[in-house]
């Protein structure tokens, strides 16, 4: 089965990376897991972990107020561009926001707050090579440019077993951070045919020509899945990786 999930991801046309670690066995299987692709929304997981590292030190008080004006907001995904101008939210709801419903405004007021620099630089201390923050969300002048977020299937792979294992800045904060990814709300792809049978802690992203979908599946024994698509037909895409890791899951039956 594994020669034939390669086989398959090797087929398919665009820039695919894939990685998989079984986290009971240490087992693992990639496809060019180490390749600098663009980000999409997955980018907000670095985002995360940055505010949790501030939370932990004191430089960030998670119950902390910000108001919501109009020029804060983009388009979706995400809650408070729909929301009214002036709302008072706390930095919780907008790290919450950020992934349950992949908000791009709450993402944006996030990464001006901690700022790029500080995100990047935790980043480098946790051992990330191929993955930066390099503009704002919605940043067009940037994006035209040539300026773009990057990600890599190993290094999200890393923060997730990182938080599986209690590691990732403090066995407290890596529990809340997974209780949070697994409240996501956007479930059309690794959870696809077992939503409902198991958890699973992720976040997607998605732009034109691009999909991800990245995080751990609570099988018995739990593994890590990291799939990443520039240049893709999403919706093929898409379905690979809903029946790649339906195959992940019957390895262990």
């Amino acid at each position: 089965m594994k020669e034939t999930i390669l086989e398959q991801l090797k087929s398919f046309e665009g820039e695919v990376s894939f990685y998989y670690k079984n986290l009971i066995t240490g087992e693992t299987l990639g496809f060019r897991q180490n390749i600098p692709l663009e980000a999409a929304s997955v980018i907000k997981i670095p985002v995360l972990v940055e505010a949790f590292s501030r939370i932990e030190v004191g430089t960030l008080d998670k119950n902390g107020m910000i108001s919501i004006k109009k020029e804060d907001k983009l388009p979706s995904c995400g809650a408070l561009s729909y929301m009214h101008d002036g709302l008072m939210v706390t930095f919780e709801d907008l790290y919450t926001l950020m992934i349950i419903l992949s908000d791009n405004t709450a993402t944006n007021l996030l990464i001006k707050y901690l700022g790029m620099e500080q995100i990047n630089s935790t980043l480098g201390k946790l051992g990330l090579k191929n993955t930066k923050i390099n503009r704002l969300l919605f940043d067009s002048k940037q994006s035209a440019l040539g300026v773009q977020n990057y990600i890599s299937a190993y290094d999200i792979g890393s923060l997730f077993e990182k938080m599986y294992f209690g590691e990732l800045i403090s066995p407290e904060s890596s529990l809340e951070m997974l209780r949070i990814l697994k409240n996501q709300r956007l479930n059309g792809k690794i959870p696809f045919h077992i939503h409902g049978k198991m958890e699973v802690a992720h976040k997607t992203g998605e732009d034109d020509g691009i999909t991800h979908d990245v995080g751990i599946v609570y099988a018995p024994q739990p593994f890590v899945v990291c799939f990443c698509g520039n240049q893709v037909e999403v919706p093929a895409f898409e379905r690979l990786m809903q029946d790649i890791t339906a195959s992940l899951v019957q390895l262990q039956s």
